[in-house]
């Protein structure tokens, strides 16, 4: 008997949204990129990257209250503090965000291939569904 694998796999899809969840997905990227550069600004000038607890005590419930679920939040600590991290490693400036992208945990989607179908989690726990492309 084989034992299962996991592995963890990145992937770059088209996706259309149907027409009025448009501005329901911009408005989500908007706020998690400029929750993600939030972070950046208020750690950028510590000597060192706060711990994941503390990062939790001075962001979770500002975050929560945005309308983000609790991985949502998870993420946008994760990336920041790998931002300020690789940019201060490679004695760069404070990094500005600017692309709309995010990062989302495996309980935040619900993928089908047979409908071609990518149900996104975004603000307040309403869903986009995605057609692929």
């Amino acid at each position: 008997m084989s034992l299962p694998v996991r592995a963890t796999v990145t992937a770059r899809v088209e996706a259309v949204t149907p027409k009025g969840d448009e501005g329901l997905l911009v408005e989500f990227l908007k706020l998690y990129r400029d929750s993600v550069q939030l972070v950046i600004d208020e750690i950028w000038g510590l000597d060192e990257t706060p711990s994941w607890t503390e990062l939790h005590v001075l962001f979770y419930s500002r975050l929560i209250r945005m309308g983000f679920r609790a991985h949502h939040v998870s993420e946008i600590y994760r990336r920041a503090k790998e931002i300020v991290k690789s940019t201060k490693k490679n004695n760069g400036s404070k990094p500005i965000l600017k692309k709309l992208t995010a990062r989302i945990h495996t309980l935040d989607y619900k993928l089908d291939l047979d409908k071609k179908t990518l149900e996104v989690a975004v603000l307040h726990d309403k869903w986009i569904e995605l057609k692929l492309e």
